[in-house]
């Protein structure tokens, strides 16, 4: 019998039969719950890629000198992320009984805990507890990834891994919490599908924090051409590494395999990121007179940050709209940053908490049945918790440790002053100057 004829048997066979799960309720469709786990883990898989474009996006958009750091600062805060979020996050976000109020909870240290023998009956028999973890667990390190780019080029890398840890660990499960854990905020209707508010807006408030308490990059606003990217190239496979990844981060907030839910959420993920693109690159090209690269990959993170909080609500018109007005905010929002001389190497702040407070407005806007009054109300209690929360830890870490590298490091580069080795340590340039000037590799430049 051919290969083509026993699927659809085994199929059936696995949809019938009642032997896989003990736990397995009534009504569970086990060929359902496969596809539904299965779904998630890629999900989770591709959300991981995310942390790959966030590295290349920043490393690009900084300059050489810098890259060695930066890359080292997306490893180890994924890694970071990852065991912070099992040991403490997880069941601060997700608390189960344990609420007070729905303003805080805490299910206990770790995970592996009763719920996970659950199996096919966790999450109403969509996927297994596990599962649930990593898919999680992914979207948390994403927020300290955003704050590395915004105070990138300039910070001391121990005490910026600290922070890491401890606001992964701490603050944005207990903002998580809030709506996703069945807090308060649920409770009001607040509404944010994949995280416009709750991943983006927490990392881009710790982001305007760091930028502005640490500074300027020295010369930064005297000298500007000398603060130009090192490499565009790298930048954009970054935003398409991370268009890529939001595939999953949108897709897998729907939380299964269902095949509406899914492709429509691809649908008006994918139209507002190329409208976002359209709008800030044309409306670049026509004040600035040129068309600007680094503008046009803002506009699609710009679009993909806007729709995030509801791809699952609004229509595909209106999914266009959203993402079509990203495009205009995130410019407007780089110029405005820029002119307050808050330093931002990547745009991060613009990007994902101009444009994460836009798209979470926009649910009020465009969302069925959706107020924006329990929007602003969640906007407003998102920062008012984090800008706190970040700048107590920052200014700890100051005093304890000092937060940001000395002159000599910050025009040496940090690969070499904090790391002791070059990202391109075989180019060399050669030019006519000092004995000492001639010795200089290009990263420090």
């Amino acid at each position: 019998m051919s290969r083509l004829v026993l699927l659809p048997l085994v199929i059936a066979g696995l949809a019938a039969s009642p032997v896989a799960l003990a736990d397995e309720p009534a009504t569970a469709d086990v060929a359902m719950f496969y596809v539904n786990n299965t779904w998630m883990l890629v999900s989770a898989f591709m959300v991981f890629i995310m942390h790959l474009g966030f590295a290349t996006l920043e490393a690009g958009m900084t300059r050489a000198k810098n890259t060695v750091n930066i890359l080292f600062k997306n490893v180890l805060i994924l890694s970071i992320g990852l065991l912070t979020y099992a040991l403490v996050g997880f069941n601060l976000m997700y608390p189960g009984e344990s609420f007070a109020g729905g303003f805080f909870g805490f299910g206990g240290f770790g995970i592996g805990i009763a719920e996970a023998d659950a199996g096919i009956t966790y999450a109403d028999g969509a996927y297994t507890y596990w599962t649930d973890f990593i898919f999680q667990a992914m979207f948390a390190a994403t927020a300290a990834t955003i704050v590395s780019g915004a105070v990138a080029e300039r910070i001391k890398l121990a005490p910026f891994l600290i922070f890491s840890a401890l606001y992964v660990a701490i603050v944005y499960p207990i903002v998580g919490m809030w709506h996703w854990g069945g807090g308060w905020l649920a409770e009001l209707g607040f509404h944010d599908f994949a995280g416009s508010t709750l991943v983006h807006s927490v990392g881009g408030w710790a982001a305007l924090a760091g930028a502005w308490y640490l500074g300027p990059r020295l010369g930064r606003y005297e000298s500007p051409e000398e603060y130009r990217p090192h490499s565009l190239p790298l930048a954009a496979i970054g935003v398409f590494l991370l268009w890529f990844g939001w595939y999953g981060f949108n897709g897998g907030s729907v939380l299964s395999a269902d095949p509406i839910g899914v492709s429509f959420v691809f649908v008006t993920t994918t139209l507002a990121a190329a409208a976002g693109v359209l709008t800030a690159a044309i409306l670049s090209w026509g004040v600035d007179g040129k068309p600007d690269l680094g503008m046009a990959l803002n506009g699609a993170l710009a679009g993909l940050v806007g729709i995030t909080a509801g791809a699952d609500v609004v229509s595909v018109p209106e999914a266009v709209i959203i993402g079509g007005l990203a495009g205009p905010i995130v410019w407007g929002g780089i110029k405005l940053i820029d002119g307050l001389r808050i330093d931002d190497p990547v745009s991060a702040i613009a990007v994902h908490l101009v444009c994460g407070i836009w798209g979470t407005l926009a649910v009020g806007l465009f969302g069925t049945d959706k107020s924006i009054v329990s929007q602003l109300i969640g906007i407003a209690a998102t920062g008012i918790l984090c800008v706190p929360s970040s700048l107590l830890i920052m200014v700890v870490l100051d005093k304890l440790f000092g937060l940001r590298v000395s002159e000599h490091e910050e025009h040496e580069g940090l690969d070499l002053g904090e790391h002791g080795e070059l990202a391109y340590a075989d180019f060399v340039l050669h030019y006519r100057g000092t004995e000492e000037e001639d010795a200089r590799p290009l990263a420090s430049k």
